[in-house]
């Protein structure tokens, strides 16, 4: 990256910092503002945002970006944008105590520039969102689109001139050398979507200018085929859920645990849905391409890994058609079975339309296996409600869980998204998003005719030290008393 692109972005981040401090905390219609000019901005040029994403993978369904990338943002928009006015006020604390002249509180305060590093598989839904909360919370925005997208991000920087001042919204497009720079700025607030491997990368530059991050990132999600799961019907919704937008979803299901005596069953359901799905491959227009040549050969790489290493491969291609293809950069469905540890899919998250089937005797050790390995962003469970399922919830830990459905645990617009551990940290959507960029900083003001914290400072006379002691010997009474009665329980 040359110094002049280094320092530009340095330069808009201080006119966004001055501009932030002399306006002072925008009220609720200036956020409500912002963020319908965010959503103008896409729903108004939807067709060309949909154009750029189908050049940019090669091949992209215009009706599943539609959906994904535009629809599926609106309600937790305008779920945020209702409850602008209601999370700004501030909570009032000890209550009583204000008849006597002590009044506490918890105003959230914005934060003031907060950046947003976008990833490539949802180039334009996953800068917009945080940015939608960013502005909830009173806030300036940064984005650094993903390079691997590029003619949308060139959209997007093109386009929000027209929407916003660069004081607000500034928009930055680049090589990794500039997201790489982009990270290391000191703003307010570092939001990152992406790979845990960039994550890393990304928490360690902010570190330097002790920069709090939100890492959205991804991992190997497991699905869990119950004892009482219609086997059918999980395998529809898995097959599904794996090929949206060609396998390449955080939340995409990666491997699944089928019941040793419904395994065979299960395999050949999911098999005939995909081919059912696809009945052509090659020349589909509904069939997403691996976004660019170093993702097909990666995905690739890992079904030769797993083939070379004993795994069984199946590969639901169409008659007639010779898959992968490089050219369109398409891969088939893929059924991988008998895979072990040594193989480089067993670890690594997949990010195609891959699927590892893994038969199970008992629910023990499937928990035991998910909870050996990194946190996903999402359990899946098909099957009821039932004690199984509740056991599996209470003995896991993952970023959220879904029973029955891909990403059921994103349906609620108020729900919280995000990662846990290697997953990642923080959360949005809802007032989740709101909080992120937000300081909840505590207002207290007394009007009493004495000091109470005063009382630690010397000197401390006869009865201070009689008043403590007492104090302390009543806690510690207290303390003693909870601790017996659970003993004898």
């Amino acid at each position: 990256m040359n110094v002049r692109m280094q320092h530009s972005m340095a330069a808009v981040l201080e006119r966004q910092r001055a501009a932030f401090l002399t306006d002072g905390p925008p009220d609720a219609t200036m956020r409500r503002n912002r963020i319908d000019r965010l959503l103008a901005l896409v729903l108004d040029n939807a067709d060309d945002f949909v154009d750029a994403m189908a050049a940019d993978f090669g091949t992209r369904p215009r009706v599943g970006s539609l959906f994904t990338e535009i629809m599926g943002m609106i309600s937790v928009i305008e779920h945020t944008r209702s409850h602008v006015g209601q999370w700004m006020q501030p909570s009032r604390l000890m209550r009583p105590a204000r008849a006597f002249g002590l009044r506490a509180g918890v105003e959230p305060s914005p934060l003031g520039v907060v950046g947003i590093i976008g990833p490539w598989n949802f180039p334009l839904n996953l800068v917009v969102l945080p940015a939608s909360a960013a502005f909830a919370a009173g806030n300036r925005v940064m984005v650094k689109m993903s390079e691997v997208t590029a003619r949308t991000a060139e959209l997007m920087q093109t386009l929000s001139t027209a929407y916003f001042s660069p004081e607000e919204l500034a928009v930055v497009t680049g090589d990794a050398h500039v997201a790489a720079d982009f990270a290391a700025l000191p703003f307010d607030h570092l939001f990152f979507t992406g790979s845990p491997s960039v994550g890393t990368l990304v928490q360690r530059a902010a570190a330097t200018n002790l920069v709090p991050v939100t890492l959205e990132l991804g991992g190997k999600n497991p699905v869990v085929v119950g004892p009482g799961a219609e086997v059918a019907r999980a395998a529809a919704r898995i097959a599904q859920g794996r090929m949206i937008n060609g396998g390449q979803v955080c939340v995409c299901p990666d491997y699944v645990f089928v019941p040793v005596d419904k395994t065979d069953e299960f395999v050949r359901l999911l098999r005939e849905n995909l081919a059912r799905m696809f009945p052509s491959i090659a020349a589909s227009a509904d069939y997403c391409s691996s976004v660019n040549e170093a993702n097909f050969d990666r995905v690739v790489g890992l079904i030769e890994d797993a083939r070379d290493k004993g795994a069984r491969v199946d590969s639901v291609v169409p008659p007639g058609e010779i898959l992968p293809d490089r050219s369109t950069r398409k891969i088939a469905p893929t059924i991988l079975q008998d895979v072990d540890h040594s193989m480089r899919i067993a670890s690594e998250e997949t990010f195609g339309p891959v699927l590892t089937i893994e038969p199970y005797e008992r629910l023990s050790d499937v928990v035991d296996y998910i909870n050996s390995r990194p946190a996903p962003l999402v359990a899946y469970w098909f099957g009821p409600d039932d004690a199984d399922f509740r056991s599996f919830v209470r003995h896991t830990r993952s970023g959220g869980v879904a029973r029955n459905d891909f990403a059921a645990q994103m349906i609620p617009s108020a729900a919280p998204f995000g990662g846990v551990g290697r997953s990642g940290m923080g959360a949005y959507h809802g007032k989740a998003g709101f909080d992120t960029f937000s300081h909840h900083r505590t207002v207290v003001g007394s009007d009493l005719p004495f000091t109470i914290t005063g009382r630690a400072a010397p000197p401390f006379t006869r009865s201070m030290r009689v008043t403590t002691a007492l104090a302390l010997r009543m806690a510690r009474r207290r303390t003693h008393r909870r601790l017996r009665r659970l003993r004898n329980r």
